[in-house]
């Protein structure tokens, strides 16, 4: 995993320097008639009509690595449009230096190498808001990418629906503000072992050429993209619609609707919203002080009402601050063909298995949670639907959050990924001496066991 570029690597990078003019727009000035040498292009790696290989790109037993390899000049562009962005006044949410953290992120194309095979024109951009915004403020380089391996197939045909073993885009996440470089890949995988939709990780490292050879950025996630794979391997289709609320929308409380905020990730030609818009009817009805038996029923079919209060239990067991509750942003919504319903999907579990900041972690009654959070409030003041986010509770803190399960497996992934943590150095890494990760690890253990005690007790009550 340590290895340099071989020789075929840099033969094909001379190549790719060789077909691109130099031109400070990603997008603009593509030669249309350069033909590409697509040497290591093969159906089962780089094809459209493959499978998602899980067992190569989310292997739970090795630590991957890629190298990026960036044009000097569309690096240049990458750190130009993160100054303007980051460091000018404008937008919707200041930044640290005045600027804002939301705004898309310029795309330019790379090379990505994998165990010395080459995947071509392959379209990166910075990702994050708020991580983003503190990673650039705190002067650090390790910054989260989105890939996208079909991004430039217009400008490049040859490419057209290229795959990296049947995915079109992942995310390479930095794992901001997490010493212990793990707590992205184990709520995710929490969740989806308590029998909850959610995206696939696996631990990889990041070394970047952007002009002066390939530099360690360090240990990151892996992770799904939920509108590429994660709908159809875990949903069995991908024809309903799928949101990404974020804003004050994403709240549902009264008066807060605004379909502007409840970005569709698939159908985007289609401006339809009927299905999430009805979830915000439903949730709002006045049925729900004067017939609750039918407010319940309305709910039911447009909301996944037991999803949801099982994601409920297992968040708030394992405390995760930064989503709803708290935050508005990080879930998804999809729209399930077969039942009419609208499913949670959790998303961005950096700030997982922690009491967190800004307030905290919701408590294990959430008593504390008023109607601005109607999804939570209403729900909870229903008593058949307390009892159920109890009986959830209690199951995920004895078959899934289990001291002695997640002690072994923060063992197992504290050998397996010290080595590659305690590499990191400045300015790629969010460590600041070398016993951070120790700590940290150290810390997840003991939160195990205060978590598992703090549902007895709150339980027992």
């Amino acid at each position: 995993m340590k290895h340099l570029l071989s020789f075929a690597m840099i033969a094909n990078l001379l190549l790719f320097g060789a077909c691109r003019r130099d031109n400070p727009d990603p997008k603009e000035g593509r030669e249309d008639s350069v033909v590409l040498d697509l040497a290591d292009w093969t159906n089962e790696t780089h094809g459209s009509l493959t499978n998602p290989n899980y067992g190569v790109v989310f292997n739970e037993d090795e630590v991957l690595r890629f190298d990026i390899v960036i044009n000097s000049e569309d690096w240049a562009t990458m750190q130009s449009d993160l100054m303007v962005h980051l460091n000018s006044g404008g937008g919707n949410r200041p930044g640290p230096m005045g600027g804002t953290g939301d705004f898309d992120p310029v795309w330019v194309p790379c090379s990505v190498y994998f165990k010395d095979q080459q995947w071509y024109q392959v379209g990166i951009r910075y990702k994050g808001n708020s991580s983003l915004r503190s990673t650039y403020q705190m002067g650090l380089g390790k910054f989260s990418f989105k890939l996208d391996f079909d991004q430039y197939e217009d400008e490049y045909p040859q490419i057209k629906d290229q795959r990296f073993f049947g995915f079109r885009q992942l995310n390479l996440k930095n794992n901001y503000d997490d010493a212990s470089l793990m707590r992205e890949k184990v709520a995710g995988d929490l969740f989806r072992e308590f029998g909850l939709p959610s995206s696939r990780s696996s631990f990889c490292l990041v070394y970047v050429d952007h002009g002066s050879g390939p530099v360690y950025f360090g240990m990151y996630t892996l992770v799904e993209e939920v509108d590429d794979t994660v709908l159809e391997s875990q949903f069995g289709d991908k024809q309903g619609n799928l949101y990404k609320p974020d804003g004050f929308a994403a709240s549902f409380a009264e008066g807060s609707y605004n379909a502007s905020e409840m970005e569709k990730k698939n159908h985007e030609e289609v401006a339809d919203y009927s299905d999430v818009h009805a979830l915000y009817e439903a949730l709002n009805s006045p049925e729900r002080n004067s017939d609750p038996e039918a407010w319940k029923s309305g709910l039911n079919e447009c909301f996944d009402v037991n999803a949801f209060l099982q994601w409920l239990a297992a968040n708030t067991a394992m405390q995760n601050w930064d989503t709803y509750g708290r935050m508005t942003h990080n879930y998804y919504l999809y729209h399930m063909p077969e039942t009419g319903q609208l499913t949670w999907i959790p998303w961005d579990n950096n700030e997982a298995l922690q009491e967190g900041k800004q307030g905290g972690a919701l408590s294990l009654s959430l008593d504390e949670v008023g109607s601005q959070w109607p999804l939570i409030r209403y729900l909870l003041d229903v008593p058949e639907y307390k009892v159920q986010y109890q009986e959830y509770l209690f199951n995920f803190v004895e078959t899934v959050f289990t001291p002695d399960r997640m002690t072994a497996i923060y063992s197992d992934y504290e050998e397996l990924i010290k080595e590659y943590a305690l590499a990191e150095s400045a300015p790629y890494s969010f460590l600041r001496t070398g016993t951070d990760f120790e700590s940290a690890v150290a810390q997840l253990k003991e939160h195990v066991l205060l978590r598992e005690a703090a549902v007895q007790s709150y339980l027992s009550q």
